[in-house]
């Protein structure tokens, strides 16, 4: 399907709808760690279902004379699969102060929506990962300082090979200096185009065995330092500036939960 280009106005402002999310769909589920599965009914099967429930052929037809009645759809999946939000649980029972880490149901909404920045790290190699001087780097050519409830985008452009045997393995990620330099300037929220925020499973173990870095070291900052990750992010490359656009991706709300799915958005005002 071709890019539609969806608009909204809020607050006398034109803003153009960017889709952030990743689909799902029974084509994505081999490849995934966290596996689902999508079982449909369709409308004829739908009509079928009134006759199982009871309703005798005569009133079901009168509900729907052409047997076309309701479409579902029966999901069975992880809360990680998909585009997802990861509360600081995920990442362990509790916070290195002893408090109980933050699920996905009580974490702050207004740490899910704000001001956008986007760093396009295309460059980066999966085994060097992305450093505190790259975003630094980065934040020096679009002569940006990173504020206070921003919502830290990490464009890798792998979403694009979303649906690939070995897709958790293609990515750049964040080292802890990184995600740190973020979070100490007060961004709660971090978002990235691939299967996951810190390096790949495979530069991670390596980097933990050869004692270069600790395993799942952005993961794991979140208990000391609480934020949210946004997981599996897909076209970044569509927002056409550095910042000044809006992200929202509220998470659904799971009692309990490590994460949450979302449809993440970002809001770009246009001319």
């Amino acid at each position: 399907m071709s890019e539609v280009r969806d608009h909204v106005s809020l607050f006398g402002r034109r803003l153009r709808v960017i889709d952030l999310s990743s689909t799902l769909s029974n084509e994505t589920a081999p490849f995934e760690l966290n596996r689902h599965q999508i079982t449909y009914v369709d409308h004829g099967k739908g009509w079928e279902m009134l006759l199982e429930l009871g309703y005798s052929q005569e009133m079901a037809e009168r509900m729907f004379p052409n047997r076309l009645a309701w479409a579902v759809e029966a999901v069975s999946l992880s809360s990680h699969s998909g585009t997802h939000v990861d509360a600081p649980y995920h990442y362990g029972p509790r916070m290195a102060s002893g408090e109980q880490a933050p699920t996905i149901d009580v974490v702050p909404l207004s740490w899910c929506m704000g001001p956008g920045v986007l760093f396009d790290m295309t460059h980066k190699s999966k085994a060097d990962g992305i450093t505190a001087a790259d975003l630094k780097a980065a934040l020096e050519a679009m002569s940006y300082e990173v504020q206070p409830g921003d919502i830290a985008l990490i464009r890798t452009d792998t979403y694009k090979r979303f649906g690939e045997k070995g897709y958790e393995l293609l990515h750049a990620g964040l080292t802890r200096d990184a995600t740190e330099f973020l979070v100490d300037r007060g961004v709660r929220m971090i978002g990235i185009d691939a299967w996951g925020l810190d390096k790949a499973f495979d530069v991670l173990m390596k980097d933990a065995l050869e004692g270069k870095a600790r395993f799942w070291e952005s993961h794991l900052l979140g208990l000391e330092k609480p934020y949210l990750q946004i997981e599996k992010l897909a076209n970044l490359d569509q927002i056409p500036k550095p910042h000044g656009f809006v992200v929202m991706a509220l998470p659904f709300k799971i009692k309990g939960g490590s994460a949450g799915w979302t449809r993440a958005v970002a809001l770009v005002e246009e001319d």
